[in-house]
């Protein structure tokens, strides 16, 4: 991660280097690595923490909301000032809050809901991005059998996303013109158990499916690989521009992939730690709202980032931005694309 992305994550979130105090540690509880995109995540993390001369420690809670509670716990005996959790379960997790703010160690619910006022809530407009991977697959294809592909049930952001979804073609549902054919949940977002859930619904439905609304990019290629398998090629959204999705998209096979920078969010969330540990309030981050959108309407402070639709037709953005390079993006990719000619 540059230098200037690390002052574009600050300016986002307002900071001046006035604000955060250098020598504190920042502990993050990952809930696991299986996903590309938290990789990228945590090299923008690292890099706007050690840049603040504050030092990054981590555990990986391998998608286990028990093990995420005892790397909490060990975080905080390693001298955490500050934590970023990105939170396996919705419900388990609160234990970790507690004990937290026991310690007196302020909690950022990095991308994830943590729907606990003691926690600032920092992620990319989810239901929005459900609203753009509609948007972008009913441009494609207006009316049919729909599928729609779901993340982990213990997930809020699973239920934010299809809030999104149903915002574009919930009257179409109602009026009949979309009928939804098949609509799973997905155990840990885990591209093979999309796979599996889109090979019922074909099965179900006797191939009868025009399109696919996945949750994530992840099980947008299990729904893909599903497809293939049957000689199917319809219009199917994603999230995250993870890079094998940004190609298919290239290539094709996967209509939009919803990009959320998290190089931008894992700057912020260190930033934001950062300013906390050093006693910044929660409500004095600049660019910080006050939103209680989650299940129980509990107020909190949040931050939320714009996310951007990748087409074939804006397949560039990722490309100037160094997200993916063209040859990466452009692999096998059609004439048609111009970002690839």
């Amino acid at each position: 991660m540059n230098k200037a992305l690390i002052a574009a994550a600050i300016a986002v979130v307002g900071f001046n280097s006035a604000a955060i105090a250098e020598g504190l540690t920042i502990g993050v509880s990952w809930s696991n690595f299986q996903e590309e995109r938290w990789k990228i995540d945590e090299a923008a993390m690292k890099a706007a923490i050690e840049a603040n001369g504050d030092t990054y420690i981590s555990s990986d809670a391998q998608n286990s909301a028990a093990k995420q509670l005892t790397d909490v716990e060990a975080l905080i005996t390693q001298g955490a000032n500050a934590l970023i959790i990105l939170s396996v379960d919705k419900d388990a997790v609160g234990p970790a809050i507690d004990m937290a703010a026991n310690e007196g160690i302020p909690v950022v619910g990095y991308d994830r809901l943590i729907e606990d006022d003691r926690a600032f809530y920092l992620t990319f407009d989810n239901k929005g991005v459900g609203r753009i991977i509609a948007e972008s697959v009913t441009a494609a294809q207006p009316e049919g059998n729909f599928a729609i592909i779901k993340g982990d049930q213990g997930d809020p952001n699973a239920a934010f996303l299809l809030e999104g979804m149903m915002e574009v073609i919930g009257d179409d549902v109602a009026a009949g013109t979309i009928k939804i054919v098949g609509e799973s949940f997905t155990d840990g977002w885990k591209p093979d158990n999309a796979q599996k859930n889109m090979e019922q619904i074909l099965t179900a439905a006797n191939n009868e499916v025009d399109a696919v609304l996945a949750e994530n990019d992840g099980m947008a290629g299990g729904v893909i690989a599903a497809l293939a398998a049957q000689g199917m090629v319809i219009p199917v959204g994603g999230q995250d521009g993870d890079l094998a999705a940004l190609n298919r998209v290239a290539r094709g096979t996967q209509t939009v992939s919803v990009w959320k920078d998290s190089r931008a969010l894992g700057a912020a969330a260190g930033n934001i730690a950062a300013a906390l540990a050093a006693g910044t309030a929660m409500d004095a981050i600049e660019g910080a709202v006050k939103w209680s959108g989650g299940a129980n309407g509990v107020e909190m402070n949040a931050i939320f980032l714009d996310p951007t639709p990748i087409t074939a037709d804006t397949l560039n953005l990722v490309i100037d931005a160094g997200h993916i390079s063209k040859e990466q993006a452009c692999e096998g990719a059609m004439d048609t694309v111009a970002a690839c000619k």
